[in-house]
């Protein structure tokens, strides 16, 4: 179901985009180049890049397989593709992809939205999550690898070769707990360097950590030089089992966002897009926002029909995830006694009745939150498939974030939820 107001995921709830690097080109519209997840796989990407557009950053449009495992002319073996990165010099964009066993190539097409045709392999470039900035002077440089294994190197000005005894280590692991998913951006006359970032959610000494945020690092130099700034975001809470983080940071119609995404299905994968605005310090540091609901748009108003699929946290066993059951594509999964689910931020007008459609086979009571504080409940009876409950509640007004609380008495039950409102 696609939805006409500003929300996370960007994208409609089937479609499963992370890595993304996005890119406003100049022509009113910024593109998304990312890996492509398949729903509910248990594998990381898939066999083909799509590329996304979109004017307002509301409305996409899908442009379809512009370039798959089957057109690389070296890889067609290595089953999937990992995240790729676009750029564009002298009316070509180049399409800079890798695939697991740490490979890398370039395909080259006339438009941004391809058909990208391979030109081969970047000889000397072994690791994932390739990305290139085009410096101020005309050049090009391509980062790429995990771990130790990052790596930075010159590009010849044909886009396709690199200067291998230019290559050097722009992170570390120790100073800058590096993991993977290299992006970078020329901002003010400083290189801000965005990548996965293990401080949190783990012993972070062995690197062990999920690399679950996205850090930055500033120089003066795109090769070395680079100073930890602190964490952009953090996609901890998405789903129980969220391990990664990778994305980009682009400027369209006079506003930095931040690209991430955040995982489903209680896993690792099946991961979405999601974007929300970032601001600079006069000192030229990022302060970190928080994963929202509402994304660009700041808040969504509550008379809208919200999917329960929108949560931007959870807590305990509840998970988005696929019911055919439910037009909705993704539900709020396999709550159980006690979970929550937080939605950020929606804006009220005076509403004084809630409205959940819930499925559930036992006795379970709804409360609702908001900004952390118990607002109201209801109590909903065992029902035959996904039904309205309504309950009053006290007026609200203004921008608030609301969280949704399941209480149930039964050792063994099957509850979920697809949709809720306000009136």
């Amino acid at each position: 179901m696609s939805l006409d107001y500003a929300h996370n995921p960007l994208l409609d709830s089937h479609i499963f985009v992370p890595d993304v690097e996005a890119h406003a080109w100049g022509d009113g519209r910024i593109y998304l180049y990312g890996s492509l997840d398949m729903q509910g796989d248990t594998r990381f990407c898939s066999p083909v890049h799509h590329v996304y557009s979109s004017e307002d950053m509301i409305h996409w449009v899908d442009h379809g397989v512009v370039f798959s495992i089957q057109d690389s002319t070296w890889a067609k073996d290595c089953g999937v593709l990992y995240a790729p990165d676009c750029a564009y010099r002298d009316g070509w964009y180049y399409l800079y992809y890798c695939v697991p066993d740490g490979r890398c190539g370039v395909a080259k097409s006339e438009s941004p939205t391809g058909p990208f045709v391979d030109v081969g392999q970047i000889e000397g470039v072994w690791g994932i999550d390739p990305a290139v900035l085009i410096d101020d002077d005309g050049q090009a440089y391509l980062y790429w690898g995990q771990l130790t294994w990052g790596k930075v190197a010159k590009l010849k000005e044909n886009m396709v070769e690199i200067e291998q005894d230019s290559i050097t280590q722009p992170l570390t692991v120790a100073e800058h707990e590096f993991h993977e998913g290299s992006s970078v951006k020329k901002i003010n006359g400083k290189y801000y360097f965005l990548f996965a970032d293990t401080h949190r959610h783990g012993d972070t000494h062995r690197n062990d950590g999920r690399p679950s945020c996205l850090g930055y690092a500033v120089s003066d130099h795109p090769m070395h030089g680079f100073q930890y700034g602190g964490i952009i975001i953090d996609n901890f809470g998405c789903d129980p089992k969220v391990w990664n983080n990778h994305g980009s940071m682009e400027y369209f119609k006079g506003q930095w966002y931040v690209f991430y995404h955040r995982s489903t299905h209680g896993s690792e994968f099946s991961r979405h897009v999601c974007a929300e605005p970032i601001f600079f310090n006069e000192d030229g540091s990022i302060s970190e926002v928080l994963q929202t609901s509402s994304g660009v748009g700041g808040s969504i108003a509550v008379s809208n029909h919200i999917p329960a699929n929108l949560a931007c946290e959870l807590f305990g066993h509840v998970r988005i995830a696929g019911d055919i059951a439910s037009p909705e594509n993704l539900v709020l999964a396999q709550i159980q006694n006690g979970d929550t689910a937080c939605y950020r931020y929606l804006d009220f007008f005076g509403e004084s009745q809630m409205r959940i459609r819930i499925r559930t086979s036992v006795v379970c009571r709804v409360e609702l939150y908001v900004d952390q504080m118990y607002h109201a409940e209801m109590k909903v009876a065992p029902t035959d498939g996904y039904v309205d409950a309504v309950a009053a509640m006290p007026p609200l007004s203004g921008k608030h974030t609301v969280t949704w609380k399941f209480y149930y008495n039964e050792d063994l039950a099957e509850v979920s939820v697809d949709a809720f409102g306000f009136r």
